[in-house]
């Protein structure tokens, strides 16, 4: 019974800190300035960068070692090029506005990413259970706080509003559940899956982070501001990963 109530204690978390992070947007009550909606951009780069990296391919590769022995790269290499190939060839379904595409990039990207996270937390409870599990859903819960954040507020300069910008926050994060659900009844059969999902998801996130948001992150009147922010988000994300998990 113990078991039971911290899996569902475990799931129902990591997706309450994803809304936590996406409510952020309600602190800005105006219309966000072109600085500061750089600083937002930069900030979104540096922690999908930091995730792509410690919460997605290093992970992936420590799986590929015990499924694939002799060539781990080889499938963390072809699922990142592959999360590229998927995300680019969506473009086709997005709005052709600049903005509103790049937004609907970087929530596909996040919404891939969450997909591998709320496995591994499935797969956890389902193999292991107890409070080491618990631990990994906690650590894992924490860096969705500012992945939230990273969604929800470029989106409010698209959707020029805060809840709607803060839906579009909490609607990246409702795949880590349901995947976690999915992960604790498959544990046993998704296992050899993971270091390709997970670097799927990295080469997702690199891709929408190249392509859109480091770009456009460049203001001309604060043109450092950017890459600041970047740099602020991918240490922030690095520390939580770092401590969180022990690597």
């Amino acid at each position: 019974m113990e078991n039971t109530w911290l899996t569902v204690f475990g799931i129902c978390f990591i997706f309450a800190m994803t809304t936590l992070g996406s409510a952020v947007v309600f602190l800005f009550k105006r219309g966000i300035s072109p600085k500061l909606n750089a600083a937002f951009l930069g900030f979104a780069a540096g922690v999908m960068i930091a995730a792509s990296v410690w919460s997605l391919l290093l992970p992936a590769l420590e799986s590929a070692e015990v499924y694939f022995p002799s060539l781990p790269f080889l499938p963390v290499a072809l699922g990142l090029l592959l999360g590229g190939v998927f995300l680019s060839a969506i473009d086709r379904f997005l709005p052709k506005e600049k903005n509103e595409r790049a937004s609907m990039r970087l929530f596909s990207a996040v919404t891939l990413h969450n997909i591998p996270e709320g496995l591994a937390v499935g797969f956890a409870f389902g193999a292991t259970g107890g409070f080491s599990a618990l631990g990994l859903a906690v650590g894992i819960g924490v860096q969705n706080l500012p992945e939230g954040a990273a969604v929800s507020l470029p989106m409010k300069r698209v959707t020029k509003s805060n809840t709607k910008a803060f839906l579009w926050g909490v609607g990246s994060g409702i795949a880590e559940p349901i995947f976690a659900c999915l992960g604790y009844f498959l544990s046993a059969y998704l296992l050899v899956l993971q270091p390709w999902l997970l670097a799927f998801s990295a080469g997702a996130m690199l891709f929408v982070s190249a392509q859109d948001l480091i770009p456009d992150a460049r203001e001309e009147s604060a043109p450092s501001l950017g890459a600041w922010s970047a740099l602020i988000g991918f240490a922030l994300m690095m520390v939580l990963d770092i401590a969180l998990n022990g690597a």
